[in-house]
């Protein structure tokens, strides 16, 4: 199989190990940086290309999306679908996903359990807000972002009054969120791929900062799942139609709340933690999506040649 990885670095950890992954299990990795794709938009016409040249003979495509290219880089997921290669992920799940309060709302629409958030534009409505969901302190979150980029820890009301000024003057749609005081400075990180779950850890951030995440010097640790773990994991990434997927879970008092789902998770922390090739269940998943099109493709040519016989 011919897989092409979309990613803006080939040289990062995720990307690199995936390309690895592929070239052990004897496949062929390419790797496109989403913003150097050309769209073709013509009628009947559906085509990528890269460095000048057109893709072709791809497989299947792997999306690692950051969420400075999401715009740019769901278009050319988009075209590819239309192109009829398989995707893991597909551009309405990454979307949504990618989307903080589209994907809150799905999970609300569900039952699971969230932070309580609330969205506005107006500094009028900010007290009234931050009272809403629990009190000072809160929690102010870019409805795009990711890494724990974009995401404060306001302690008073005028910090948060202050802040949310500044980020509504650039233009930004902010989530005023419930702090969730039990699980400070600590989540779990689920991995789930095609509807199982692969691996998971708890993160515990580093002294003196409340986000949870590798990248910011979080430490990572295997941990067991509760059956409520799982389950919430599980249907998450079901209600966003995701095939892999980050599952952020907080610990509450009664029962887990989910934070975020993200469709391009980074497993660096997740194969020191577990010891586990994250990167070959990836790769392994998707082979499985089927035969190489190529194949497919000369199947179906014989079968119209037998009709035209």
């Amino acid at each position: 199989m011919k897989i092409a990885i979309l990613s803006r670095k080939r040289d990062i950890y995720s990307t690199r190990r995936l390309v690895q992954a592929v070239t052990a299990h004897g496949h062929e990795a390419v790797v496109l940086d989403p913003l150097k794709c050309k769209i073709l938009i013509e009628s009947g016409v559906h085509q990528v290309y890269f460095r000048g040249e057109p893709v072709h003979d791809v497989d299947a495509v792997l999306p690692r999306i950051g969420a400075s290219v999401t715009e740019y880089g769901l278009a050319v997921v988009r075209q590819f679908e239309l192109m009829g290669v398989p995707l893991v992920n597909d551009s309405n799940s990454i979307s949504q996903s990618r989307d903080k309060l589209r994907c809150l709302q799905l999970m609300a629409e569900a039952d699971i359990s969230i932070p309580k958030t609330f969205l506005c534009r107006s500094p009028r409505h900010v007290k009234k807000a931050i009272e809403l969901v629990g009190g000072i302190p809160v929690i102010l979150k870019l409805q795009q972002g990711t890494q724990g980029v974009g995401v404060i820890l306001a302690d008073s009301y005028q910090s948060a009054e202050s802040t949310l000024d500044t980020l509504w003057s650039l233009g930004q749609n902010i989530l005023i969120q419930e702090y969730i005081g039990e699980s400070a400075g600590s989540d779990v990180r689920v991995l789930v791929i095609g509807g199982r779950i692969v691996a998971a850890m708890k993160r515990v951030a580093q002294a003196g900062d409340f986000r949870a995440n590798i990248h910011r010097g979080a430490t990572g640790m295997q941990v067991r799942l509760t059956a409520e773990q799982e389950r919430v994991a599980l249907r998450a990434v079901k209600i966003l139609g995701l095939s892999i997927a980050g599952v952020d879970l907080l610990e509450g008092k009664e029962r887990p709340i989910l934070m975020e789902v993200n469709s391009s998770p980074g497993f660096q922390g997740l194969e020191k933690a577990t010891g586990l090739d994250i990167a070959g269940e990836i790769v392994r998943y998707v082979v499985s999506l089927g035969e190489p099109r190529g194949a497919h493709f000369h199947a179906d040519d014989i079968a119209l040649t037998d009709r035209r016989v």
